[in-house]
């Protein structure tokens, strides 16, 4: 009896929290309340789709049912899952393809054995889906506990996730400065031209910078993760949600929405944990599935036209929009944006939108080369710190208490 009361308690507890964390998402009152106005009808529904998914996850984990299954089979049902989540995309685009497709005068009749196999697919993915995220959640928590990230064996939070269409984010900035005022959560799927229109409409009427981006995941509880065939990807976006239930749970967590760097340092301790512990999982279950060390650049040989550089490129994109807008140059930055993204384009990299708003989401990610986050010192700290932490455990244990990026600067300049 007591068990179950317990059981139930947490899962209040949890669901709790979950709800705080999804609330806990507005960045700040004004801009996001005013933003709202231009997005009803179009906002996720964090709640329900919380509620959902605890009830879902409580059932998965008393039936435990990745107990019953050896080593071996679990890496069998891991690599036919991610295989079937491949079927199911390549048959939605194939599907996708004959209704855009002018030529094609009975869209329905040419794409219904597509229909009747994407459908035999999908039932087949009710079933593997639940078994292989009991599966990663051991692997990854076990993974965790090996690496002294947890309390006398269980990561605290539990780590719960579930694989979902992931709601789109609507980014705000000021135009003088890149700063993220307001991140709404809209429902996932949305047309570009809902996107294009909706950015319009926000930048008219609050004569701010926005921006639509796609998310892949979300650190409320349990942890919303994209669906995707990418197992390597997959492993560390789970790692990295989880961290953020973690750090929500001491200091670092809590003041996520109180400055840009405090959201920085939380977003690149995230990025630091995630990449750090799909390594290891992979190393130990997947190990043909480890990445090949990134080779050391060549020096380009007289005649030769330089290897693009993506990094380096957006670095120096941001480093001088950041010049400009410091200087009151609005209107120059933002035609200085414009072109680059044509740059970026013509090199391969297909953005549709380069603006303040884009370097204050992509910005705060600064756990790899410089890039969209500019000179901006704080992702460069937390990496500093990490490199001279004993462990990742130590790292992190470290970095979740604290309270501001000076704090974070004393400890690395010790």
């Amino acid at each position: 009896m007591f068990k179950k009361i317990f059981q139930g308690f947490k899962l209040s507890v949890l669901l709790f929290i979950s709800v705080l964390l999804a609330v806990g998402s507005v960045p700040i009152i004004n801009a996001q309340e005013r933003a709202q106005v231009y997005t009803g009808g179009i906002q996720f529904n964090y709640i329900s789709w919380t509620v959902d998914a605890l009830f879902t996850k409580s059932s998965q984990t008393a039936l435990s049912p990745q107990r019953y299954v050896d080593t071996q089979e679990q890496e069998k049902i891991i690599r036919d899952y991610f295989s079937l989540v491949a079927e199911i995309q390549n048959l939605q685009g194939q599907i996708s393809d004959i209704y855009s497709n002018p030529i094609i005068s009975n869209p329905a009749q040419q794409s219904k054995p597509l229909f009747d196999q994407l459908n035999q697919e999908e039932e087949l993915n009710k079933y593997l889906a639940p078994l292989s995220e009991s599966i990663l959640q051991q692997q990854i928590s076990s993974t965790l506990a090996e690496m002294g990230i947890s309390f006398e064996g269980q990561t605290i939070p539990p780590l719960l996730y579930r694989s979902t269409p992931l709601p789109m984010a609507l980014i705000i900035s000021p135009l003088d400065r890149i700063e993220e005022i307001a991140d709404i959560s809209l429902i996932p799927n949305l047309e570009l031209d809902q996107i294009v229109q909706l950015e319009s409409t926000v930048e008219e009427k609050l004569d701010v910078s926005a921006l639509v981006v796609n998310i892949g995941g979300v650190g409320i509880y349990p942890t919303m993760v994209e669906s995707t065939p990418d197992i390597p990807w997959t492993i560390e976006t789970i790692a990295h949600e989880w961290t953020h239930n973690y750090l929500t749970l001491h200091p670092l967590g809590m003041l996520y929405l109180e400055s840009p760097s405090l959201r920085t340092m939380n977003e690149t301790t995230a990025d630091i944990v995630g990449k750090e512990v799909s390594q290891v999982v992979l190393e130990k279950y997947y190990p043909d599935l480890v990445p090949s060390p990134t080779p050391t650049p060549q020096p380009t040989k007289p005649g030769e036209q330089p290897q693009f550089d993506f990094n380096a490129e957006m670095h120096k994109t941001r480093v001088e929009v950041d010049k400009l807008l410091s200087e009151g140059k609005i209107k120059e930055a933002e035609s200085y944006m414009d072109a680059r993204r044509v740059f970026f384009y013509d090199h391969g990299y297909r953005i549709r939108k380069i603006n303040q708003a884009y370097f204050a989401f992509y910005g705060a990610y600064a756990a790899g080369p410089p890039g969209a986050q500019g000179n901006d010192p704080v992702g460069p700290a937390v990496v500093g710190l990490r490199d001279s932490s004993s462990s990742l455990a130590a790292f992190l244990n470290r970095i979740a208490w604290m309270t501001s990026f000076e704090e974070l600067q004393k400890a690395v300049n010790q």
